[in-house]
């Protein structure tokens, strides 16, 4: 459901928007049971309006980014958003199947029996960023309809032509009182956040979410939060550099590192610096021979975005930091029309105190640090808060288990960066600072659902055979004795 195309006051937006929460969750009511046929239905209209508009997403995309290629939008946008949702017609019927669970002494021995079963929560809003606007509204979308839930979208107001083409998809596949989208700005975010959904779950920054949280307390929405933060990277001296660094580049350039999950900052032998920097141009330059006219090199999203990189760069000149844009072409930066690209850019030993040392980049910028003892590397990771992923690169498995089992990140990746994102079994979220709760395939489906205990009761009398009925008696002290057992 659109929002008209002209001005609305705050009041109206509530109205529209607390309307159709009422309506699905009526709808969802009087629906009773959910089969599992009626979430395959969902699910796979889903996927037919992401392959029917594949195309038109690309054009929107381009224009949203001035410059999106057509291959990355395929491949981590609408690919991104249709595999999820394959998996859950896939799986959805061994995940809908009652979870029995063991039942304590002494009722399993006189026939007590206990039982999981995953019932719909209601209404579920998703609040979805500008950086992959249709995976990160059709993947949570999988999951909240696998388990049986409505959804109500609220996707980024930075990208304006996807976000109006998503509109008319999801009129096109759902009845407003299964899945409404409402775009617009701020003041449709505040209104959204506001409502007192059955279940949220917000993909953005840090500083944000602080928001969405306050506004969900006090409806006490269940909230997933899905963040970044600083997610760092740690070369090893087992490492095959030229394998590692060609990998993490590709992890940095996609999007022009508008990822959350987008390696962040280098740790690398102190000895391997030159090697890593060499190794880094060279991938690069292998990629993208040029970088201003390819079609295939993201822009920054928007003019703010690239102040603020920009801002990180000149912070670090005045610094005295050493700059090393890497820019095969040679080409002029500073003359680009309709483009707002930066140069993949590596900052070497930089100042710890620098603002994008601090702040999540969310673009192509890399600092490399540089450490002469690993235990350096695990204790400069714990110094900072939780980052949504950590990534390790070596042969070493002593290093390795020092990674996973000493540091706290949302996730880990051996020898690559980005692609656990992928595995639609692995939970996906962060922790502390970089998120809250996580999804994705089986987890996902629990996310989105109720966890009911049931718990079936024998004829026999239980109660008195244990001493639990009054008056109490020699049973009641036998039963507190055996419970009271070292």
């Amino acid at each position: 459901m659109n929002a008209p195309e002209q001005v609305v006051s705050q009041s109206d937006i509530e109205q529209q928007m607390q309307a159709t929460l009422a309506m699905q969750r009526e709808d969802y009511l009087r629906e009773g049971v959910v089969t599992a046929e009626t979430r395959i239905d969902r699910l796979q209209r889903g996927i037919d309006v992401l392959i029917k508009y594949n195309a038109r997403l690309v054009d929107a995309l381009n224009t949203d980014f001035t410059c999106r290629p057509r291959e990355v939008t395929l491949l981590t946008d609408v690919s991104a958003g249709i595999a999820p949702m394959k998996h859950a017609v896939k799986h959805l019927r061994s995940w809908m199947k009652p979870e029995k669970r063991p039942t304590m002494f002494p009722f399993n021995v006189l026939g007590g029996r206990s039982r999981i079963e995953y019932q719909p929560l209601g209404v579920v809003g998703i609040i979805a960023p500008w950086n992959f606007p249709v995976n990160m509204v059709f993947a949570p979308l999988a999951g909240v309809l696998a388990a049986g839930n409505r959804a109500m979208i609220k996707p980024s107001e930075f990208t304006p032509a996807t976000s109006a083409l998503m509109a008319d998809m999801i009129a096109e596949a759902y009845s407003p009182k299964e899945v409404a989208m409402f775009d617009g700005g701020p003041e449709v975010g505040q209104a959204f956040s506001s409502l007192p959904f059955d279940h949220m779950i917000f993909t953005g920054a840090t500083s944000i979410a602080r928001h969405i949280l306050t506004a969900a307390a006090r409806n006490l929405v269940p909230v997933t939060l899905e963040l970044g933060g600083k997610s760092p990277v740690v070369i090893s001296r087992s490492a095959d550099i030229e394998k590692s660094v060609g990998r993490i580049m590709i992890g940095k350039t996609l999007n022009a590192g508008q990822i959350c999950l987008a390696p962040d900052y280098l740790m690398v032998p102190e000895e391997k610096l030159h090697e890593v920097i060499a190794a880094a141009q060279k991938a690069v330059t292998q990629m993208f021979p040029k970088l201003l006219d390819n079609p295939q090199y993201t822009s920054v999203i928007n003019e703010r975005h690239y102040k603020r990189l920009n801002g990180y760069l000149m912070e670090a000149a005045e610094r005295g930091q050493k700059i090393i844009p890497i820019n095969p072409g040679n080409e002029d930066f500073s003359a680009q029309k309709g483009t707002l690209k930066i140069p993949p850019t590596l900052i070497p030993e930089p100042a710890d105190d620098l603002r994008m040392m601090e702040e999540e980049l969310f673009g192509p910028l890399l600092p490399i640090r540089t450490y002469s003892n690993f235990e350096e590397t695990i204790g400069y990771i714990n110094s900072k808060p939780r980052p949504l992923a950590a990534y390790y690169f070596g042969e070493n498995k002593q290093e390795e288990a020092a990674l996973i089992g000493r540091t706290t990140s949302g996730g880990v990746c051996i020898n690559d960066v980005v692609m656990h994102v992928a595995q639609e079994e692995l939970p996906f979220g962060g922790v502390g600072p970089s998120g809250m709760g996580s999804y994705h395939g089986f987890k996902g489906f629990q996310t989105f659902s109720h966890a009911k205990s049931v718990y079936r009761q024998t004829g026999v009398n239980i109660a008195k055979l244990g001493g639990m009925l009054p008056p109490y008696g020699k049973a009641t002290e036998s039963t507190i004795k055996m419970q009271m057992k070292k």
